[in-house]
């Protein structure tokens, strides 16, 4: 608590100091109000004041003012949102406690759903570049009646710029500490005559060194990230009543993993052989939207994702070297090297057909939309997991396995939204039927399907145009599965059910001040029955470990989220964030080396107590510009499978600059107090010198970068 209000008073003196010159101006005026924000993921496009549910939405010029490059620069900036740093860039993600922390065992199936553009990378976030992206949405709690099982805790979604009739170009260059060189280009307009076709692409290149130092290679490169980023968008409107929508996208991620060590230091490595995680994606999608007739509108949007993806990692942390100076079982010069290396090529297919209902169409004397639609899903992922190991003198051992795994998703939904008076009643619902069929070169074989359904109840009441008070009630599933590769004394492990999700919710809404305020505050309560729980066991004496999900019989996740933007006067906006959670087990205990562990009453893991951001930003009416946040989390506990905990951080980034009419320079900071801060950790024996006794292991964020950053747009 001392660090939070340190930092607290730093930050709010800074905004002081950058309000002086701004308090004198005049009060904001309508023209000059803050941006509408519009939740654009739900099947109709909403003003975010007016969406009964919790929902973040981060706009084009906060994502310019503050910044950050990619996704994970702003994470901070969400309530309740964490991930798992298990990976060179964020592609583990837990909203309000409940998510992913790694996949290893090939048969994806994520908790939080991750989209670009209605292209769908669950599980692939690596693909989340912030260049001309328009604005980033995180829908909280069960998503059923619009993303389907892919959004038990909630979803994801970037929206990259629209097409305009208008010409437009530009580029952003930057570099900075680390060797950062980031440079990106934009250009988009009209394609024919009458406007009728119109176009945008984006090209950006992203490199910088990974901030690790190889001692032993002599390397400072090794965690590297060399990023490649490009979106293409057409918009063709075909005759008055056909509009289409193309959206293609291409990304190449040649980064490094190097980022653990034996000290935990998070500065230096040891590894002889670098990791590698890297991921080539190429996907497209196709939404038409047809005024099929006077009472509805027909929309189909067609998805594809094609990636190839390589996470290998040198599991020993060290070097032949290191482990001939030391001594293992009394007997002389230990021996250890391991390295693990999974390849997976995967494709996500989706086709989605809707019937939305038009003013003319509604029901019940005009008060009632609807919605009905037919959605289905293909995820197969092909692997081949290759493992070399030596404990002793001699030849490495290896061993391979490849994998198939397919999963079919058929489903129905349905959605009416009834309006009297000030109230708006919603309800929606999804019947999924889900099939899968996984075979490896070990004899494994499963075929799970089962019939599922989710869904929605809300009600919301307008207070008057600018305040709205909202109730609701949601239900979310996520199939269940299997475990391969299972000792005879895990056979009980096996097979896992189905997880189930009630999500309660209170909220209020506001747009106050004439627009000049803008707040949004959410009461969850979370009650998830026959939760999947991501287990592990070491194997004695080695480094390999046996992966497995098994069910808790139940947890409870109950919070607050709060956010809040104010235009203080024409020239100063401020902002925060606050996330609070409490997340715990009601009954889980599990059986691990022969001992019962019983973590009833415990707090799940990647779930902290709070996480916030405090932030403003000044310009000047001569072109002068700051922005200054402050963002933190609480400690939480880095597995289920150890009582191991991080520690609480807090980061201050600082961006100053000069904006003249179509260009504009920043100097900025990241980071800038430099806190060691834990985004993965481990708690294993992986040491034979120490008889493989189990030890703390952390894998940290980013250290501070300084760097400058300079934009042109031609318009």
């Amino acid at each position: 608590m001392n660090n939070i209000n340190r930092y607290s008073i730093l930050s709010a003196a800074v905004l002081t100091a950058l309000s002086l010159p701004a308090l004198a101006a005049d009060a904001p005026q309508d023209d000059e109000a803050m941006e509408t924000l519009v939740v654009t993921a739900d099947f109709r496009a909403t003003e975010i004041d007016r969406v009964p549910a919790s929902i973040s939405v981060v706009g084009q010029q906060q994502l310019e003012d503050d910044g950050g490059e990619n996704f994970q620069d702003i994470l901070n900036a969400i309530p309740n949102l964490n991930w798992s740093g298990g990976s060179s860039r964020a592609r583990y993600f837990q909203i309000r406690g409940v998510g992913d922390q790694e996949e290893y065992e090939g048969a994806p199936n994520a908790s939080v759903g991750f989209f670009v553009d209605d292209i769908d990378l669950s599980g692939l976030g690596m693909a989340s570049s912030l260049f001309d992206i328009q604005q980033v949405e995180v829908l909280r709690g069960p998503q059923s009646t619009l993303f389907g099982g892919n959004a038990l805790a909630g979803a994801i979604y970037l929206k990259s710029a629209e097409p305009t009739a208008a010409p437009e170009a530009g580029l952003e260059l930057s570099a900075g500490s680390d060797s950062l060189l980031t440079a990106g280009v934009y250009a988009g307009g009209s394609l024919n005559s009458d406007d009728s076709l119109l176009g945008r692409i984006s090209v950006q290149s992203h490199q910088q060194d990974g901030f690790m130092d190889n001692l032993y290679l002599g390397r400072n490169d090794t965690n590297r990230r060399d990023e490649i980023s490009a979106k293409a968008k057409l918009r063709w409107y075909i005759t008055d009543a056909l509009q289409a929508d193309l959206t293609l996208l291409h990304g190449n991620f040649d980064n490094g993993y190097d980022a653990w060590s034996l000290d935990s230091n998070g500065q230096y490595s040891y590894s002889d052989r670098p990791g590698v995680d890297t991921q080539t994606t190429n996907g497209g999608a196709l939404k038409l939207s047809w005024d099929a007739d006077d009472a509805f509108v027909l929309e189909s949007i067609t998805s594809v994702a094609d990636t190839s993806q390589r996470h290998a990692y040198d599991g020993d942390w060290s070097n032949p070297d290191y482990w001939a100076g030391k001594v293992c079982y009394g007997a002389g010069p230990c021996v250890y090297d391991y390295w693990w290396d999974k390849n997976a090529d995967r494709t996500n297919i989706s086709q989605d057909l809707r019937l939305l209902s038009t003013d003319n169409g509604r029901l019940f004397n005009g008060t009632t939309d609807w919605l009905v639609g037919a959605y289905y899903n293909r995820l197969s992922e092909d692997n081949l997991l290759q493992i070399a190991e030596r404990y002793e003198q001699g030849d490495l051992y290896t061993s391979a396995m490849t994998s198939d795994y397919r999963a079919d998703k058929y489903s129905l939904f349905g959605q009416l939204d009834t309006y009297i008076d000030r109230f708006h009643y919603s309800a929606g619902l999804r019947l999924e039927r889900w099939q899968a069929d996984y075979r490896d070169s070990l004899g494994e074989a499963f075929a799970p399907q089962e019939t599922m359904w989710g869904g929605h109840l809300s009600v919301s009441y307008q207070l008057n145009d600018e305040q709205m008070l909202y109730a609701k009630l949601a239900r979310g599933y996520k199939p269940g599965g299997f475990n391969t590769d299972l000792p005879a004394e895990l056979n009980q492990y096996r097979a896992f059910d189905s997880e189930t999700l009630y999500n309660y919710e209170l909220g209020y809404n506001a747009s106050l001040l004439d627009g000049n305020l803008d707040t949004r505050l959410a009461l969850f309560f979370m009650d998830r029955q026959d939760q999947q729980v991501d287990a592990s066991v070491q194997i004695p004496g080695s480094g390999n470990f046996i992966l497995y999900t098994a069910n808790a019989t139940s947890s409870t996740n109950y919070g607050l989220e709060a956010e809040v933007r104010y235009y203080l006067t024409r020239n100063l906006e401020l902002y925060g964030s606050l996330g609070l959670l409490r997340a715990s087990y009601d009954d889980y205990r599990y059986e691990k080396s022969g001992e019962i562990i019983d973590l009833s009453g415990r707090e799940l893991a990647h779930a902290p107590r709070y996480n916030y951001q405090l932030g403003g930003t000044w310009r000047g009416d001569w072109g002068l510009f700051a922005n200054l946040n402050l963002s933190g989390m609480d400690s939480f506990y880095y597995s289920d499978s150890n009582d191991f905990v991080s520690e609480d951080y807090h980061l201050l980034n600082l961006r100053v600059g000069y904006e003249a009419d179509n260009w504009s320079v920043y100097l900025w900071g990241r980071n800038l107090t430099d806190e060691a801060y834990g985004v993965r950790g481990f708690f294993f024996g992986n040491e034979p010198d120490k008889d493989w006794a189990d030890q703390q292991y952390v894998r940290y964020g980013d250290p501070r970068q300084l760097g400058i950053t300079f934009r042109y747009d031609y318009f």
